[in-house]
């Protein structure tokens, strides 16, 4: 088994970074009603879903951040 220097990896191309967080996104959108609705569904006495919604909201501010405003231009 040969290991690579990660330099030497193959960069991420626009394309994947787009569509890696449209991924992100579309998996926050359909979760989050689906955590929203097992709390309703159960106990509601504490609304647990208010600290993953943020949490998660702002890891896909960060994604899409890295992948539209900050990306790094690839050059070989």
């Amino acid at each position: 088994m040969t290991h690579q220097h990660p330099s030497n990896w193959p960069a991420a191309t626009n394309e994947n970074l787009k569509k890696g967080f449209r991924i992100h996104l579309l998996v926050f959108l359909l979760a989050t009603p689906v955590l929203w609705l097992v709390w309703y569904l159960t106990d509601r006495t504490y609304p647990w879903p208010l600290w993953s919604t943020p949490a998660w909201a702002i890891g896909v501010l960060f994604h899409y951040l890295g992948a539209f405003v900050f990306r790094k231009s690839v050059n070989h």
